[in-house]
């Protein structure tokens, strides 16, 4: 007697469901991302809200509002004085570079 393989049975691939991990990414990858991120800021006790936009292909980015101005940003900066957190412009913070860019280059070196 001839043992049964999956060739006698007449079953093709294309005859079955698919599943796929990438298509549990693509489906659960968004909200996976945001849960990760929310809980993060959570453990760090801010109050942050999270702003999406579409990337060219078809991707999602996440960004953050601001608290202060509700602008979406990609980067919060926390006062180390006061604790406020916000944005640079928010916050009144320069870079050092700008900060003194003239001050040396004014000078003549001799």
């Amino acid at each position: 007697m001839k043992s049964l393989s999956p060739n006698n049975l007449g079953l093709l691939v294309e005859e079955c469901q698919k599943i796929k991990v990438t298509d549990f990414l693509q489906k659960y990858r968004t909200g996976i991302k945001e849960s990760l991120l929310k809980s993060e800021l959570e453990m760090l006790g801010l109050k942050i809200e999270l702003d999406t936009s579409k990337t060219r292909y078809d991707g999602t980015r996440f960004w953050f509002k601001c608290p202060m101005c509700n602008r979406r940003i990609g980067v919060l900066f926390q006062h180390p004085l006061s604790n406020a957190v916000g944005c640079r412009k928010c916050l009144n913070l320069e870079y050092r570079t700008r900060r003194y860019k003239g001050m040396i280059e004014g000078k003549k070196l001799t």
